[in-house]
């Protein structure tokens, strides 16, 4: 009874673990700041995402609920898209956007750009994990009936997606990268969802970075 009990935990346990890591989250891989900056909460931060044309919903997404974690640590941000359209900065030289930007007081500029999404397909087997079950083989129809389970229960196929972000924060005073950050994201349930965790991580490491201060 002890076997079989600790054998059944141990199921339990894989079948967590497996769960567990097909959950998805948002990573920092790296990050960098300029070792003199800390931001002033007085000035204004503008967030910018540039995203595909077809993922619209996540881009507005992304920059609001990023301004909304600034926000909460005190800081003045926007969202670009409350005042620009994507194609307002098509074709502008350098001095002419940035001239457009500086127009609405804005001090610094927060790109959000996804530099790459990639497709993996993996097979996931009926028997989501294996475990040997030792109490199954003393007696015939308690391991007959587990091996045609595991035998005969079709699996099934899984496509996941992985979402490669760069984020780089620059002074519109003197055109200087302050801060430049990059992310992962595994398999994300919703454009929603994903705004949310990528823009608590990229905070959180803000403040490891010592770029913004703790609330």
């Amino acid at each position: 009874m002890k076997n079989k009990t600790r054998f059944l935990s141990l199921g339990v346990l894989a079948g967590l673990v497996l769960f567990l890591a097909s959950c998805s989250g948002t990573k920092v891989t790296s990050s960098w700041k300029d070792p003199e900056v800390k931001l002033d909460q007085h000035q204004k931060i503008m967030v910018l995402a540039l995203v595909n044309d077809r993922q619209d919903a996540l881009r507005k997404n992304i920059e609001a609920e990023m301004v909304a974690q600034l926000k909460q640590r005190g800081y003045d941000a926007v969202p670009a898209f409350a005042t620009y359209r994507q194609q307002d900065f098509k074709g502008m030289d350098e001095q002419k956007a940035i001239r457009k930007i500086r127009k609405n007081n804005i001090d610094q500029v927060l790109t959000i750009v996804m530099k790459d999404k990639s497709k993996e397909k993996s097979y996931v087997p009926g028997n989501g994990f294996y475990g040997p079950y030792p109490m199954y083989y003393g007696r015939f129809w308690p391991y007959y009936g587990m091996m045609y389970d595991r035998i005969y229960r079709p699996g099934y196929y899984t496509t996941n997606t992985r979402y490669f972000l760069e984020g780089n924060l620059y002074s519109m005073n003197d055109n200087k990268l302050l801060y430049s950050v990059q992310t992962e994201t595994f398999d994300p349930s919703s454009a929603a969802r994903m705004a949310v965790v990528y823009s608590q991580q990229v905070v959180k490491d803000m403040t490891r970075q010592q770029l913004i201060t703790r609330r």
